[in-house]
């Protein structure tokens, strides 16, 4: 028998593989419709997600629908409001109740978060384990509802004198006195506290994490809107757009599940007449262990300048002609390469921040636990700060190229306007990220009710 002729068989193991692969995905589905308690809490989700959805279409009082409507069939240029539009799911240029989205939950988020490492009291919260975490979670709730105030009544400003939709002529708040742009600032805020509510109610009785599932709902309501628009370019741009897609979700979907796995041993020890540890475990450094965080700072940091130009209102200035050619169109390079460099320098800081190498080594030293070769304590942080820099240097950069992937389809999808490209940047990361969480989730909760007899 020759040597290769094994070779069919392997090929039909692999593709019988693969085929026993789909069919667990989709009984995995099938069994979690079929338990009740989990169908309940699926069902939920969909229920606050299409509450969520018919708030996001509601104009706010004062605002004129029919307007807002023929402006947007005539904008070209966004700018400041680019990021902001794609997490409202569409909802931020037609001045709707749910207009702010979760990004003022989000900023608040990030900003708490970071004060964790300033402010001692805020990291002696966090040490304090629910009860601490619970403070830290009122406090966000507020400076979300101060940061909507102040992004509200930003955009209804920049509404209010046509700054929103570029050269668009209808008033878009036709009766613009002071009563009715106060009602507007908050509707709009009133909107984000009841986002936060509709995310806190997913993560306790649904599925999934509540805001992360919010902001994908919102980014998958622009695909259709954004293939139709590439589809009326022709078929041959839409078939190679769509190949496009699948291969960064691909890679996105391979990177995310990448990880470095350092081995942790757990010296045995006798506490009274029993022997605790001895276990072997690892600590999981994921290649992107910053998400999609330094992308959305490097953005609103990017999207700055265009928010101070637009509120000075200064026409014609050369510093507004600079950043309007030049920072604010996504085509330019120089954009280009400011938006690659700060997501770099942001993922370094973040990670930095969030992941304190002296701790994880105190607290493995406190447990017994030490990774094998190296010496407890202070050798154990420089060790995991070399293999953190080292595994950030790929995860930064694989940031950077997913996240400006867009700016070199803008000619393709939309003749050089601002556009968002709907597989790419900052879209496909949130997507990819929260949609293996929710599923990763899902067979948890399967995993569980199927193993209840083994616990008994």
């Amino acid at each position: 028998m020759p040597a290769d002729q094994p070779a069919p068989a392997v090929h039909r193991h692999r593709a019988a593989g693969d085929a026993e692969e789909v069919l667990a995905v989709l009984s995995a589905f099938r069994s979690a419709l079929a338990t009740p308690d989990l169908r309940r809490k699926i069902l939920f989700t969909l229920m606050i997600i299409a509450i969520y959805r018919v708030g996001a279409t509601i104009p706010s009082p004062g605002v004129s629908y029919p307007n807002v409507k023929r402006c947007l069939e005539n904008v070209d240029d966004q700018g400041v409001v680019q990021l902001l539009n794609l997490f409202s799911g569409g909802a931020l240029l037609q001045l709707s109740v749910f207009a702010l989205g979760i990004m003022p939950y989000i900023t608040a988020s990030i900003i708490i978060q970071l004060l964790t490492v300033v402010i001692p009291r805020f990291e002696q919260l966090k040490k304090e384990g629910q009860s601490g975490q619970g403070k830290l979670t009122q406090f966000t709730r507020y400076l979300t509802i101060a940061l909507a105030i102040l992004q509200a009544t930003g955009i209804v400003a920049m509404a209010d004198r046509g700054q929103l939709f570029g050269n668009c002529q209808d008033p878009i708040i036709p009766n613009s006195n002071i009563f009715t742009l106060i009602v507007i600032v908050v509707t709009m805020t009133a909107g984000t506290a009841i986002i936060m509510w509709f995310g806190e109610l997913i993560t306790e009785r649904g599925i999934g994490n509540g805001m992360s599932l919010l902001m994908f709902i919102n980014i998958a309501a622009r695909i259709p809107a954004e293939g139709a628009a590439i589809l009326d370019k022709g078929g041959v741009t839409f078939a190679v757009v769509c190949v496009f897609a699948l291969l960064i979700i691909a890679s996105v979907v391979f990177v995310e599940q990448g990880q470095r796995r350092i081995p942790v041993q757990y010296a045995k020890r006798m506490i009274g007449r029993r022997m605790y540890g001895g276990t072997s475990t690892y600590l999981p450094l994921k290649v992107n262990q910053a998400g999609v965080i330094p992308v959305i700072f490097a953005s609103s940091l990017l999207y700055l300048p265009d928010l101070i130009s637009r509120l000075v209102g200064a026409d014609g200035a050369g510093w507004q002609n600079f950043i309007a050619n030049y920072i604010v169109k996504q085509d330019s390079w120089v954009h280009i390469s400011v938006y690659f460099l700060l997501i770099i320098f942001f993922t370094y800081f973040y990670i930095t921040i969030t992941f304190n190498v002296n701790e994880r080594a105190d607290e493995m030293k406190k447990f017994g636990g030490f990774i094998p070769g190296i010496r407890p304590g202070r050798p154990t942080s420089e060790y995991l700060q070399f293999v953190l820099s080292r595994i950030t240097l790929p995860g930064s950069l694989y940031l950077g190229i997913i996240a400006v992937l867009p700016n070199f389809f803008l000619e393709v999808t939309d003749s050089g306007q601002n556009q968002n490209f709907p597989f790419g940047g900052t879209a496909v990361l949130i997507m990819v990220g929260v949609g293996l969480d929710t599923v990763k989730q899902i067979e948890s909760q399967l995993m569980q009710r199927n193993y209840e007899g083994f616990l008994k």
